[in-house]
């Protein structure tokens, strides 16, 4: 078994070993990046690799996993000659968190903790509950109030404890980061811990592959912690530093206009969030994040592709939801956001695959 690569705060450089329980910097309190420099395979090398993430090991802070449940390779499908969509949906847990929860849970199994926690507004949840419940490994999930109780039901499922706690999803991020500092206590955050990102890039891993080693003009992605459009940056420099793509797709963000802190920050030239943003109601629950600890990271890559934030008011996210529905693909709100933001024409031309993350059965279809 290799050596776990060292993680290290991006802003002051502080450095933390790889089996260690610390999941913040030390010195300023921020998320961790991964010491790690990965060198992709070719499209060549790919044929006859198992169907999974794992296909892209080379890529991975750790080679094999001991506890996949066949997690990747979903299918792209077109809606229009310009867009397609990629069914992350189609996981084992029904949502695209099953990309980083299989390396968090990996990695908890190999430093061994007392206990894991996570916190959620319902998918990573449920994905660290099952992969733990995969590794054996005990499971607690701080959630806040008005999680959906379908998600809730699925976490339970899998054998987790589940802590609801009163207040948005900043209070439940807090709740679960004062356990997560208690002894042997592993904190499976889908925010501060880089193999989480490290696991969503093969999204762009296997749109490469299955594109014949290329990319679309434009990658549309949700953004709440932005852990898919980290990932998906992550990815397109590994691709672009080993020749294997010609040129670099533009990352658009997307944020429900009802909690749009980056959007904002955005529109200000801001290179970190500013002030307070004002926030109402949203379908889109699993993108409700007011204070995203990556946010520079987001802006950052964001800006570096050439790309732009797009925001969609909660009638557009509604009727984008029916309308995929109507297309045969039955997606939750939040699910529906990138769809919303450019089905109506804001490529321009260009090519797009926006991906589709959750299923509808987790939260049902959003009412005016």
């Amino acid at each position: 078994m290799t050596p776990l690569p060292d993680r290290y705060c991006p802003t002051d450089g502080v450095r933390v070993p790889g089996d260690s329980l610390a999941w913040r910097c030390p010195t300023c309190h921020g998320p961790l990046d991964l010491d790690f420099s990965p060198t992709p395979a070719s499209l060549k090398s790919l044929t006859g690799r198992v169907n999974s993430l794992w296909r892209y090991a080379q890529t991975l802070p750790m080679a094999t996993s001991a506890l996949s449940l066949g997690e990747g390779r979903t299918p792209v499908v077109p809606l229009t000659d310009e867009v397609s969509a990629k069914l992350d949906f189609l996981m084992p847990t029904l949502s695209f968190k099953d990309r980083g929860a299989v390396l968090l849970a990996e990695l908890a199994l190999r430093v061994g903790p007392r206990q894991v926690v996570a916190d959620s507004s319902g998918n990573a949840g449920t994905a660290i509950a099952a992969y733990c419940a995969r590794a054996r490994l005990p499971c607690t999930v701080y959630v806040p109030l008005g999680t959906s109780a379908k998600k809730l039901e699925q976490i339970e499922a899998h054998g987790a404890r589940v802590e609801l706690v009163d207040g948005g999803r900043d209070a439940a991020g807090r709740a679960a980061q004062r356990a997560a500092d208690e002894p042997d206590t592993f904190y499976a955050s889908h925010v501060f811990n880089p193999y989480f990102l490290h696991g969503t890039k093969t999204y762009v891993h296997e749109l490469w592959e299955d594109l014949g080693g290329r990319l679309p003009d434009v990658l549309v992605l949700p953004v709440g912690n932005g852990t898919l459009l980290l990932g998906a940056a992550l990815a397109i420099a590994e691709l672009f530093g080993a020749g294997l793509l010609d040129r670099r797709p533009a990352l658009w963000a997307v944020q429900a206009q009802a909690v749009a802190p980056l959007a904002r920050a955005w529109a200000e030239g801001a290179e970190e969030l500013t002030g307070t943003t004002p926030q109402a109601p949203t379908h889109a629950e699993g993108i409700a994040i007011p204070r995203p600890p990556r946010a520079r990271q987001i802006l950052r890559a964001v800006r570096d592709s050439g790309g732009t934030f797009l925001t969609v008011t909660e009638d557009r996210i509604r009727h984008a939801q029916l309308d995929l529905a109507s297309r045969g693909l039955y997606v939750e709100s939040t699910s529906a956001v990138c769809w919303a933001a450019v089905r109506d024409g804001a490529l321009g031309g260009k090519s797009a695959v926006v991906p589709l993350c959750g299923a509808g059965l987790k939260s049902g279809l959003a009412r005016p």
